[in-house]
């Protein structure tokens, strides 16, 4: 059950982290809104997590997912650009959070 909350934990780094840039500089209400809620509960999930699993596995896990699932909405929804190169590292993290997990001790 904490492999999953930490994996939601991650999901809403990804939601604060794309929302910032939304926000405009805290400037737009909603976005704003989404953000700061995003942002706790991502803190909230996290610390769940680590009640139950160790904390730099949890933390290196919340910040895989939020870097590999920023990346990938910075592509498809702001547009932004990624080399052959960078797609490669950040299937590295990926494949590092997923070793992490699969060498976790029960």
């Amino acid at each position: 059950m904490a492999w999953i909350v930490l994996f939601l934990a991650g999901l809403f780094e990804i939601g604060w982290a794309v929302g910032i840039k939304y926000t405009e500089g805290f400037t737009k209400l909603w976005p704003s809104v989404w953000t700061l809620v995003s942002m706790a509960a991502s803190v909230a999930l996290l610390s769940l997590a680590m009640k139950t699993l160790p904390a730099g596995t949890s933390y290196a896990v919340w910040t895989g997912i939020g870097t590999a699932g920023t990346a990938l909405l910075g592509v498809v929804l702001l547009r932004e650009s990624m080399s052959v190169g960078q797609w490669l590292c950040i299937g590295l993290i990926l494949c590092g959070v997923a070793g992490l997990k699969w060498l976790a001790p029960e």
